[in-house]
């Protein structure tokens, strides 16, 4: 096959592509190569079975190998003066452009493999919903990649010098790490691990074996005890699950930023990111309190941004994320520093609402609550008393935590106006405080039920191109709400309100 270097202004892949690939599914082949190989002896001797799954090995690879030494030849991209182009497909030719005005992102990432032999990924971003927004050079040398996220993101400078200092912002805190066992990924992952023995041993035919030796070890143990140490230990298995993937994505993390107006993102134990964000895209900063994480009084820092790339594996980066768990007051500093603030919005006095707001919360989380006691009640009724019995538990256990999260909610509620900004504050188990530039309000969203209207309340939800695109001031006192969002931006909701009486006291 010809190698021939494209037209001039093109630019091909690192050919070390193919090498990566057929490394890749060489380390797929022989993890699969074991159990195959037992398979085979059912019917094969030991040495006839194991020259068959060599032979297939060096098959499968080549043929990997091959196609992706296809898809490097048919591969390139070229970097005009108005527009990215990508060309690629042997079948099927799929020519792609994107205008270099709409970029908005040039990510790199790396794995290991890609990482010992100097390559990244580099993914072009418009921003948009769906892949037809990205393209992706798989691999590029590092160099190349930082040179393409340079040239694709050099924008005049938007901000006076002086206002707030370049360079570093943030970097790593290894103490930061005691907040991953308290966050919410660690139980998930203890419940995933309990599965994951259970699945593996079902595919081995194991199963039974496993579950009769968990037995055997709890024999004379009451069944109680026993749920509760086998809790315990998917619990620990969680959390060292949570410590790992902290380190995997955070080690060497550092929040900078570049001249012309870039905040850049880096992290990565195995798999390096580097995430750019413009800051004339960026609209405002959420700080985010997972329960466990505020009860340890820490934070998460988002930004809330235009143009972030939404296909699929960003979605599952943390892409928005600029601080990770961190001490609330560090989290504050670094939300100043990023908005270019003397003090951060997020720290903003916010104006309580009213009780009746702290009623409708205890309604919902007591309903939530004695919901599943009633049916439990129910069928213990039509089925067994020990159904009941839960029941009781579920009530003595269910209530008073629901009672906690529902005045801790209420307490949590707020809304305010801080220069630039307008803030809001709610959540309980996920307690987000998001600061939304109102020049970036698009528009008003304001929403009050038959309950809401008969205690006096109401929703205003600012309208925004960027981040989530709506944040909520939850059950405002209905004057409030109203004149929040009209003084938060003037001229957007006064049409659609009528004056009564006093000229100051908006009704809807």
């Amino acid at each position: 096959m010809s190698t021939a270097a494209p037209p001039a202004d093109w630019h091909r892949l690192d050919p070390r592509t193919v090498l990566v690939t057929a490394l890749v599914v060489a380390g797929v082949v022989a993890g699969a190569a074991i159990p195959v190989t037992l398979g085979l002896t059912r019917w094969f001797s030991l040495p006839v079975a194991v020259l068959q799954v060599l032979a297939g090995a060096v098959l499968v690879i080549g043929v990997a190998a091959g196609a992706d030494r296809v898809r490097w030849h048919r591969t390139r991209y070229r970097i005009g003066t108005e527009c990215v182009d990508l060309h690629t497909g042997l079948l099927l030719v799929k020519r792609r452009s994107l205008a270099r005005s709409r970029i908005r992102t040039v990510d790199l990432t790396a794995n290991l493999m890609l990482r010992l032999l100097g390559l990244v990924t580099v993914r072009i971003g418009t921003g948009e919903q769906g892949s037809e927004s990205t393209l992706v050079l798989d691999p590029v040398t590092r160099a190349e990649g930082e040179r393409l996220r340079l040239l694709l993101l050099e924008r005049a400078a938007t901000a006076s010098p002086g206002v707030h200092r370049e360079g570093e912002l943030a970097v790593l805190d290894p103490r930061w790490i005691r907040y991953a066992p308290v966050s919410f990924v660690a139980p998930m992952l203890g419940g995933a691990a309990a599965g994951a023995v259970m699945q593996v041993s079902d595919w081995i035919g194991a199963q039974g074996q496993v579950i009769e030796w968990v037995g055997d070890r709890f024999r004379e143990t009451p069944l109680l005890w026993t749920i509760i140490v086998l809790v315990l230990a998917a619990l620990v298995a969680g959390v060292l699950g949570a410590l790992g993937l902290w380190v995997e994505m955070w080690w060497n993390y550092r929040l900078e930023r570049e001249a012309g107006g870039t905040l850049r993102v880096r992290r990565g134990l195995f798999t390096s990111r580097s995430i750019s964000v413009e800051e004339a895209r960026l609209r405002g900063v959420d700080l985010v309190e997972p329960l466990g994480v505020r009860l340890l009084g820490a934070a998460r820092l988002d930004a809330i941004t235009t143009g972030l790339a939404k296909d699929h594996e960003a979605r599952n980066a943390d892409h928005n994320t600029l601080l990770p768990a961190a001490p609330r007051t560090r989290a504050d500093s670094v939300a100043a520093d990023v908005l270019r603030e003397p003090d951060t919005p997020t720290g903003a006095a916010l104006t309580p609402h009213p009780r009746a707001a702290r009623g409708r919360r205890l309604r919902w989380s007591l309903a939530a609550a004695l919901g599943p006691v009633l049916i439990l009640t129910l069928l213990g009724a039509l089925l067994t008393p020990v159904l009941l019995w839960i029941a009781l538990g579920s009530a003595a256990v269910g209530v008073p935590v629901a009672v906690v999260l529902a005045l801790d909610a209420y307490r949590g509620l707020g809304h305010a106006l801080s220069g630039r900004y307008l803030v809001t504050r709610s959540g309980t188990v996920r307690r987000s405080t998001a600061a939304l530039e109102r020049a970036g309000v698009i528009g008003w969203t304001v929403k009050q039920s038959v309950f809401q209207r008969r205690a006096g309340l109401l929703s205003v939800t600012a309208t925004t191109a960027a981040g989530g695109g709506a944040y909520t001031a939850h059950d405002t006192d209905a004057s409030e709400g109203l004149t929040f969002a009209a003084e938060a931006v003037p001229g957007l909701l006064e049409p659609f309100l009528e004056h009564a009486g006093d000229p100051g006291h908006p009704d809807p």
